[in-house]
């Protein structure tokens, strides 16, 4: 490592900590190399940074024009490898916001997808039913679309005066663009002129005695002050511009950051993170904002705390980034600040659970296996009816978490041997091998398998023929259907403590594999109740095809069959060209 060191440049990057089996642990980024790395492994460090140190072996880096251009080729790194030691975004999270959609003819809908860059995105919303909330006040006060599709004559929307049928006249984009900005000038609070409008429309119908009326408009003008009403705390910034606020409070590997959404000069919404750090403060905290900001809409202005490092993080996004010292601003950061420091406290113990349940789990399966630890796991179940709508499923696990956005769905061969399953997971990982190979997938640190020592072989052969080395354990289920103990590739068993963390996530993977099989399969087989290779033959009517499958039970056993077989069902040898054809 010493000598290694000498040949580093004093020049900016990234660099690329590895462990003893060569997979990429930690990903920083540094404005000078040689002495970024050179801190590493000279003099003593806090109790996170040697905890680190511990499991490198190894390292490299790539050189850059710049340290910004090193901070986005890290954020990138950290994205493709999902370091171990790294603050990780996960997808797990979203807010709820309001979209004007760039259509033809527009309309309003509460989304979690948002784009970076929306003219008509507004938001984020503290909850989905507040988001719907407004939506539906802003929907009876201004006439955009309603539904999905324009129906060939106007709906009762319409006829309330809540849509301009844009199914029966043309309307001009002036039109909407006028509605948009309405509905934004609503959204940032100024509602005076439409609150006059419906106090004396509601003046008006009491007077006319249309006292339901007058109470509909009442009760709208309730809604309006419920959704534009001002904070709890009494904070209220004549800045009506999108602002972020962000405070954080650390101890040890410990960070919690508090961001408030203030928009329209109120605090719309809050989000509170507990991460894990193994790296410097100031590192972990762009690393986090740098990551998130590629997720999420930049605000017009982001407001830190005075220990917040901002450098990096203004000349990649290309915002206005301050830090408050008095006034309005400075009371939010305080409160943000308190926030973040009640977290932490509350934070200690869980960080210390989740730990055990992550990273702590996959090292001790590590151990017990002599192994690498597993940091990307997929597991496979499969599932059937007596052969009959044989389905296959991948779940997978990245540091201890199901990465749903990976699971795959596999229809499988119909097969009525005894060796099904056997067949079944035969074909599922040569599908799945050849695709990682056919399109240089990383490959997974484990495959878990459902069942015994068949299923167990059957894999290793098909990892065999395509010449790959990755780890394959089975974990066998006891006659109530209850995870029982774990199968390596030579056979040894190992028991493992029920009451253990690693038997609890060793189950769960087993579960979650076992319910997104079985889901699938249900599906699948109840479609099928309704549907049938057989159904659109000339000929076969639904006699034939209830005494063939009471026959033969499956259509693949159908399509076998004899000649003489079917003959003597009633079928002519017309009628048995034609299905064999078919099948």
């Amino acid at each position: 490592m010493k000598e290694k060191l000498k040949n580093v440049p004093n020049r900016p990057g990234s660099y690329q900590m590895k462990d003893k089996h060569g997979h990429i642990i930690y990903v920083g980024k540094a404005k000078d190399l040689k002495k970024r790395l050179s801190s590493y492994f000279t003099g003593s460090h806090d109790h996170k940074t040697t905890k680190m140190l511990q499991n490198i072996s190894d390292f490299d880096y790539i050189i850059t024009d710049s340290e910004l251009e090193a901070y986005i080729l890290e954020l990138d790194l950290i994205k493709k490898y999902q370091p171990r030691y790294n603050i990780l975004l996960t997808d797990d999270k979203s807010y709820p916001y309001i979209e004007i959609t760039k259509e033809r003819h527009p309309k309003m809908i509460v989304t979690r997808r948002v784009k970076k860059k929306h003219r008509n995105l507004f938001g984020p919303y503290p909850n989905v039913k507040a988001a719907r909330d407004t939506i539906q006040i802003l929907n009876k006060l201004y006439p955009l679309r309603q539904c999905q599709t324009l129906p060939k004559e106007p709906c009762l929307y319409y006829h309330l005066g809540q849509c301009l049928a844009p199914c029966i006249h043309k309307i001009e984009q002036s039109s909407y663009r006028e509605i948009e900005n309405k509905i934004r000038r609503f959204l940032k609070g100024q509602t005076k002129a439409i609150s006059d409008r419906l106090n004396a429309q509601m003046s008006e119908a009491s007077d006319a005695l249309e006292f339901e009326r007058a109470s509909e408009y009442k009760a709208m003008l309730d809604a309006i002050k419920t959704t534009t009403k001002q904070t709890k705390q009494g904070i209220n910034l004549k800045d009506e511009r999108p602002i972020d606020l962000i405070a954080v409070a650390a101890k040890d590997t410990q960070m919690v950051l508090v961001i408030f959404f203030i928009r329209n000069g109120k605090i719309s919404a809050m989000d509170k993170r507990v991460l894990s750090y193994h790296s410097e403060k100031t590192q972990a905290i762009q690393t986090f904002l740098g990551q998130f900001y590629q997720t999420y809409p930049q605000p017009h202005t982001l407001l830190l705390d005075e220990t917040i490092e901002a450098s990096l993080l203004q000349a990649m996004l290309d915002i206005n980034i301050t830090v408050p010292k008095r006034g309005e601003k400075r009371r939010m950061m305080n409160m943000a600040k308190q926030n973040a420091i009640e977290a932490l406290k509350s934070s200690e113990l869980s960080a210390m659970k989740h730990r055990e349940k992550t990273f702590d789990v996959l090292d001790e399966l590590a151990d017990l296996l002599g192994m690498p630890t597993p940091y990307h796991i997929e597991a496979f179940d499969n599932s059937h009816l007596f052969g009959e709508y044989p389905v296959s499923a991948m779940v997978s696990f990245k540091n201890a978490k199901p990465a749903k956005n990976d699971y795959r769905k596999y229809n499988l061969k119909e097969s009525l041997k005894q060796s099904g399953d056997t067949d079944q997971m035969k074909e599922v990982l040569y599908r799945r091998f050849r695709r990682i190979l056919m399109d240089q997938l990383k490959q997974p640190d484990l495959i878990i398998l459902d069942g015994g020592i068949n299923q167990l072989n059957a894999a290793k052969d098909i990892k065999k023929a395509f010449a790959l080395t990755i780890p394959l354990i089975s974990l066998v289920k006891d006659a109530k259907h209850k995870t029982s103990h774990l199968l390596d590739e030579s056979g040894t068993t190992f028991e493992i403590r029920k009451d253990s963390e690693l038997f609890k996530f060793l189950t769960r993977v087993q579960d979650e594999a076992h319910r997104f099989a079985i889901t699938f399969h249900q599906n699948k087989r109840h479609k099928g109740l309704f549907e049938s290779k057989l159904d659109d033959i000339k000929g076969i009517g639904k006699a034939r095809k209830q005494t063939l499958l009471k026959t033969f039970k499956t259509t693949q056993a159908i399509k076998n069959a004899k000649d003489e077989d079917l003959r003597s069902l009633g079928l002519s040898e017309i009628l048995i060209q034609r299905l064999k054809e078919k099948l």
